[in-house]
């Protein structure tokens, strides 16, 4: 069963199959921009000053190209899914081969779920949407409070949080990249944000008890 996308993605990917090789850039090109800000967030930090974004981004779109046609005939799954499921496997290898150099526990740290700067992230875009006016003025505050709060999330509410808010996916992109319905995304997605909300009305309350 091939997937639907929201814009004209299906009539790019129909050309292509027609021999449009233009096509096949456009699709590429449109999300270059997009694939850069994931990799740049998932790179795990320690790499940072030693490996450029820019470069993976190029390997992807390589490697995408090369089998761009297998994923025109079958469309398994939304296409930026695809592409930043492709960004996401050369990512892991440039982590292990770098920490590799570096003499570093390999399977220890690449899988380690603190090591890249989505959390960061997720923290900086909830911590300037969050609270009353009054509160946003107080932006430390706020930011330490969402912090707080992030870190009583289990890891799966944290990367359900950072697919959405972060990366922006969609819901069908994002229940793509954690291989589940669109139904158990939307389901996890609003739970997550109950349970935010949770914690950090509990972490209010407890400062309004200190004082």
């Amino acid at each position: 069963m091939k997937t639907t996308n929201p814009d004209d993605t299906g009539l790019l990917l129909d050309r292509m199959q027609n021999g449009d090789l233009q096509a096949c850039d456009q699709l590429l090109e449109r999300h270059r921009r997009r694939l850069r800000k994931m990799i740049q967030i998932r790179l795990d930090t320690r790499l940072v000053a030693r490996v450029d974004p820019s470069d993976i981004v190029q390997d992807t779109m390589a490697e995408a190209a090369k089998r761009l046609p297998r994923f025109a005939q079958e469309r398994p799954i939304p296409f930026y899914a695809w592409l930043r499921q492709l960004a996401a496997e050369r990512l892991i290898q440039v982590n292990r081969q770098h920490l590799k150099a570096q003499g570093r526990a390999v399977s220890r740290e690449v899988s380690s779920d603190c090591v890249d700067n989505s959390r960061g992230e997720l923290i900086r875009f909830l911590a300037s949407r969050s609270g009353t006016p009054s509160e946003i003025l107080q932006r430390k505050e706020t930011r330490r409070q969402v912090q707080l709060g992030i870190d009583r999330l289990s890891a799966i509410d944290r990367e359900v949080l950072v697919l959405r808010y972060v990366e922006q996916l969609s819901v069908q992109e994002a229940a793509a990249v954690l291989e589940i319905t669109v139904n158990a995304f939307t389901q996890r997605h609003f739970r997550a944000l109950k349970r935010l909300q949770s914690v950090l009305h509990n972490l209010r309350l407890g400062e309004l008890n200190d004082e």
